[in-house]
């Protein structure tokens, strides 16, 4: 029987994992291949999803059915608003860094119900750095942690934390209490890196087709080719021209790009870079969205190329895939390429960015709507800098050097499968998951507590009605016949509402109570008694019953 504490419930949401229905991005992918990698390396019993709504939850249950592959295991399905039903699992696992909402709402079961988890993707959106405000000023416990999936990413959080701590302590005086942060963990991203198998097959075709000989070398590129979004290719075309022209007729290079254009714009910007600062280097473009023009292009290549600028960037999953097909690798020496990216397995090329201080009206504009997303990073990637001179080098030495290439890509391969592969990643997740169980476990339980976000809206608006509720001591008498409560229930239709503020059968229950005890009356702690009902229940009732006359106070 599997540990339970080594297994955390899913939060179903289909932005986070859903590559067929919400478009191909870093972020689903990097979802959609977790999933496939928990639900054939996880050592679970039972996989449990957790939504805001049926919709989600059933839309999760596909996504597993068409994912899953051989291994199924039973799933079992929690709203959120009962989410301590997840037990006996402990931990809930959230695809997006800012689970501030889910702290909050984890107020009503008490903060040692469960653990929260989330995981960074990209740092840049206002919406993230917004969420790093929220987060820090929600109420997550020492037991709750965000995955940071490079040490580049990690410092990037840390900063947004510090930053929002400078600013609280500003605000609410030096006397302000800085709280321990979440845990942070440093775990890449990973993949089923036997899936990325070069085939000779798919060589051969693309090669053919295109007509590359053997001196023919092809530098290839999986990535989503936006250049305000993703990576500025000009730098890399003026250097691969540059190397072409070194290189004369020993060897001929090749550029191929697969991917999809964000928009025509975007093709615009490649394709006529291509032409006009690589004359003598070919390119090619490869639908990103098709299978086999991915396999094409990882196996028709030579070297596998990722000249990343851009700050929306956080790990860079395409240059492990490049590693997974046995491909040396040429990438920018960028966020977190920087921690999969070793001498041994390719070659980096030193990065230059513009001063903090120089850089605030690209934050001020972005902040302020003058700057778009694409603007804010367009801008800033027009001032990061791939050093040209070493880049140069770089092509040269690999278009030279077969045998270079060749061990590169044997040891990219070989650290792909003992660092990259779901196999390996997947137990990192559980022990993370197991040390949340043991931090919560160790702490004094929690109990429920009212929100903080949403107190009790009496309480928020006592200084509406003339009086306030009726106290305990206070007696109630009937002052209407049982059918009169069953008439005005169904005249309001509160069922027809949905979610009554009680059931009907309840009311009747207490209400019959008040009747038995005649001319007496009944006090509200003589009603707890009678029923097992908790003060709130009886209250909420008879205050009804005031509403419209059906009891009195003598």
């Amino acid at each position: 029987m599997a540990d339970p504490d080594r297994n955390a419930a899913l939060y179903a949401l289909s932005d986070g994992y859903d590559v067929a229905g919400k478009g191909i991005n870093g972020r689903r992918v990097a979802g959609q291949s977790f999933l496939q990698g928990y639900f054939r390396h996880a050592d679970v019993d039972q996989v449990v999803s957790v939504s805001d709504s049926q919709k989600d939850g059933a839309a999760f249950a596909s996504l597993m059915q068409a994912t899953s592959g051989a291994v199924q295991h039973p799933l079992r399905h929690v709203a959120q608003h009962s989410a301590a039903q997840i037990a006996p699992l402990g931990v809930m696992f959230y695809p997006a860094p800012d689970f501030s909402a889910l702290a909050f709402q984890r107020q009503a079961f008490g903060h040692s119900a469960y653990g929260l988890c989330g995981i960074t993707h990209t740092t840049s959106t206002l919406a993230v750095m917004a969420g790093f405000f929220h987060l820090r000023t929600s109420p997550y416990q020492p037991w709750d942690a965000v995955i940071c999936t490079s040490r580049a990413v990690k410092a990037a959080c840390l900063y947004n934390l510090e930053h929002v701590d400078d600013y609280l302590s500003k605000t609410l005086g030096a006397g302000a209490v800085r709280r321990a942060l979440p845990l942070m963990p440093v775990i890449p991203l990973g993949l089923d890196v036997a899936s990325y198998g070069r085939d000779e097959a798919a060589r051969k075709s693309l090669r053919t087709r295109v007509g590359w000989g053997k001196k023919d070398v092809v530098f290839t590129t999986l990535a989503r080719l936006l250049p305000y979004g993703k990576f500025d290719p000009a730098p890399y075309f003026i250097a691969l021209q540059a190397a072409q022209a070194e290189l004369g007729k020993t060897r001929t290079l090749h550029v191929v790009m697969c991917g999809i254009y964000g928009d025509t714009h975007s093709q615009s910007v490649f394709e006529e870079c291509a032409r006009t600062l690589m004359p003598d280097v070919s390119f090619t473009h490869l639908d990103g969205a098709d299978a086999t023009a991915r396999a094409e292009a990882l196996s028709g290549g030579d070297v596998f190329s990722f000249p990343i600028d851009n700050i929306q960037e956080t790990f860079g999953l395409a240059p492990v895939e490049g590693m997974a097909a046995g491909l040396p690798i040429l990438a920018s020496d960028w966020d977190g390429i920087r921690d999969t990216i070793t001498s041994d397995t390719g070659i980096l090329i030193p990065t230059r960015m513009i001063s903090g201080p120089a850089s605030l009206p690209e934050g001020h504009g972005h902040f302020l709507g003058r700057l778009n997303y694409g603007q804010y990073g367009n801008n800033l990637s027009a001032m990061t800098v791939l050093d040209q001179s070493a880049m140069r080098t770089s092509i040269l030495a690999l278009a030279r050097d077969e045998g270079l290439r060749k061990r590169l890509g044997q040891a990219g391969l070989a650290r792909a499968r003992a660092v990259f592969d779901w196999a390996q990643i997947i137990p990192a997740y559980q022990d993370l998951w197991a040390e949340q169980n043991a931090r919560r476990r160790a702490h004094a339980p929690l109990p429920p507590e009212a929100l903080t976000l949403s107190p009790p809206p009496a309480a928020l608006f006592a200084g509406y009605p003339s009086l306030r509720a009726p106290d305990g001591g206070m007696r109630v008498v009937a002052n209407a016949p049982l059918p009169r409560l069953i008439e005005i229930y169904a005249l309001r239709r509160y069922e027809k509402i949905g979610s009554p503020f009680e059931k009907q059968s309840t009311l009747e229950r207490i209400f019959t109570l008040i009747h038995e005890a005649g001319d007496a009356g009944i006090t509200l702690p003589e009603l707890c008694h009678s029923t097992g009902w908790p003060p709130a229940t009886i209250e909420r009732s008879v205050m009804f019953f005031l509403k419209y006359d059906l009891v009195r106070i003598p």
